[in-house]
């Protein structure tokens, strides 16, 4: 175990409750393998140490940001301030010379103990909750070793540890990481090889493959299901997910996840329209992820959402 590996995060969300049981603090890594069309983190897509980001309302007009830029990114058009996001290297000196914080850096590079050190001092809401930490992205398999160095870390604590995953890697990957997640989120996108390829920009078999390995391996795992009104909302879609929680009886079951609005607003603030194109979809209402949640339970499913 190295303490000193070091690791790129956008942020630590203490007080989570909807990323694995009780309170938890919910690390966020940079970097994905995917291009989901709903993305919600999209500042989490690369994997370079920080982004800018930029909200325009905030802005008073200074004009400090525009002296601080070696690029000359920033330009007043028709009276709104832009940025030129194609020129723009996140260096983060014209967030420096920001007063109204219109302007700010998001994200930074951590070693695997301050990361500990950080979560750590909610341990005492760990302990009265069931709580613990939750590594999130992005997808944080893409930065391995200090996955594997903050959940040993963890486990030196008694902290409960568990790893949100897309699963779309080998197997092997997991290894030496694996026996210190006391609980895997896997997310299931998109029912057949094609409908995932569209939704995500990757292949699906591996996602198949490791749910398997992780149920033969005596793994616990809650499979995560994104449902996006008018793409995945099908119903080869939601007898498959009730088919998973049939097939792999030892998983804790599925749980539906209704499309939110929040990563729309995001691919403009950190200038990520080059990375992820705007692809907004419509909200569902209450009723309709109800009728969601009644469909999966009629074809047999075991789903963790409340009725």
């Amino acid at each position: 175990m190295d303490k000193s590996i070091l690791g790129r995060i956008s942020d630590i969300q203490h007080f989570s409750i909807h990323d694995g049981p009780g309170i938890r603090s919910s690390v966020f890594l940079k970097g994905c393998n995917l291009r989901c069309l709903w993305c919600h983190n999209p500042e989490n897509i690369l994997s370079r140490g920080q982004e800018l980001s930029f909200v325009p309302s905030r802005c008073i007009f200074c004009g400090y940001c525009f002296r601080a830029c070696p690029n000359g990114c920033h330009s007043i058009v028709n009276n709104e301030h832009k940025i030129d996001w194609d020129k723009c290297t996140r260096c983060g000196r014209c967030a420096t010379e920001c007063y109204s914080k219109a302007l700010t850096v998001v994200g930074r590079t951590i070693s695997a103990q301050e990361v500990v050190d950080e979560i750590s001092r909610d341990e005492i809401f760990y302990e009265t909750s069931g709580g613990g930490i939750t590594l999130s992205g992005g997808e944080p398999m893409l930065q391995p070793e200090f996955v594997k160095n903050i959940l040993a870390l963890c486990k030196q604590r008694g902290i409960h540890t568990a790893l949100e995953t897309c699963a779309v890697y080998d197997y092997g990957k997991l290894d030496g990481i694996r026996e210190n997640v006391d609980l895997f989120l896997v997310d299931y996108k998109a029912t057949g090889a094609q409908a995932y390829k569209e939704c995500t920009g990757a292949d699906n078999h591996f996602v198949l493959e490791n749910l398997q390995k992780l149920h033969d391996d005596g793994f616990n795992v809650l499979i995560r299901c994104p449902i996006i009104p008018g793409k995945n909302d099908t119903p080869e879609h939601f007898k498959k997910i009730a088919e998973l929680t049939r097939t792999y009886p030892n998983f804790i079951g599925a749980e539906l996840l209704p499309y939110h609005r929040l990563g729309v607003s995001k691919i403009d603030r950190f200038g990520l329209d080059n990375q992820l194109p705007h692809r907004e979809f419509v909200t569902p209402d209450k009723d309709t992820v109800l009728r969601w949640v009644d469909t999966v339970r009629r074809y047999g499913g075991r789903l963790v959402n409340e009725d």
